[in-house]
């Protein structure tokens, strides 16, 4: 999707995820230098747009897996976007110059614990599988020649097999103790997850020095956190 100079204003716009990632998030913003104004740390608040402490930049916060949506159609010029997003969205007008570190996790296969010592994945030709991944859990499978199902769920994916929906669920898995609590066991590791700062390719031509310097100031940030 082109980049709309004609919609353009002077401030440049962050998109960043609510939910668990903002939290590791946060440090971050302040270490290179963004400080929101005060609403956005309140919980009550229910604003969606946020001025910060630097002149001609705007924060807003969206669903996780809307940031690569509103960077990729040129509503914000740069985010912070899980890579499973990356994966199931794969939106070309995207460029994705650094991995953050932060908010790791895996996407993965898993079924109900009483299943798997019956089931034989090499014997596979067809799945049904309840995701929030449908794209990615497709070309997973289909890479070793099995047809996936998929049934879309945003939520709740744990509930599926628990309720006949389907035996197996591909979600994003961190500790492992929701599945354990749930009654499902990992059965296979389909991709490492972790939070990338996003930039819309046309904004990235269009507005170069802003974009590259806080590409800069995250990978400075990123840098120091791994020595």
């Amino acid at each position: 999707m082109p980049y709309d100079r004609d919609s353009d204003t002077d401030s440049l716009v962050l998109a960043v995820p609510k939910g668990r990632i903002l939290d590791d998030l946060r440090p971050m913003l302040s270490s290179v230098g963004i400080e929101p104004e005060a609403a956005f740390d309140d919980p009550r608040s229910r604003a969606l747009r946020f001025a910060t402490n630097v002149p001609g930049l705007e924060l807003i916060r969206v669903r996780s897996f809307d940031v690569a949506t509103f960077v990729a159609f040129g509503a914000a010029h740069m985010g912070i976007a899980g890579s499973d997003v990356l994966m199931e969205f794969d939106y070309p007008e995207l460029y994705a110059p650094l991995d953050l570190g932060i908010g790791k996790c895996r996407l993965a296969v898993a079924a109900t614990v009483d299943s798997i010592a019956s089931d034989d994945p090499s014997r596979w030709s067809h799945v049904r599988i309840a995701t929030k991944y449908p794209e990615v859990t497709k070309r997973h499978f289909a890479a070793r020649g099995v047809q996936a199902e998929c049934i879309k769920l945003s939520g709740a994916m744990e509930l599926a097999p628990t309720l006949g929906l389907c035996r197996r669920i591909v979600d994003l898995v961190s500790t492992g103790s929701t599945l354990k609590a749930n009654g499902l066991m990992e059965i296979e590791h389909i991709a490492d997850v972790s939070s990338r700062l996003v930039v819309n390719r046309a904004a990235f031509k269009t507005r170069t020095r802003d974009v590259v310097q806080w590409i800069d100031r995250f990978r400075d940030v990123v840098d120091a956190a791994q020595a």
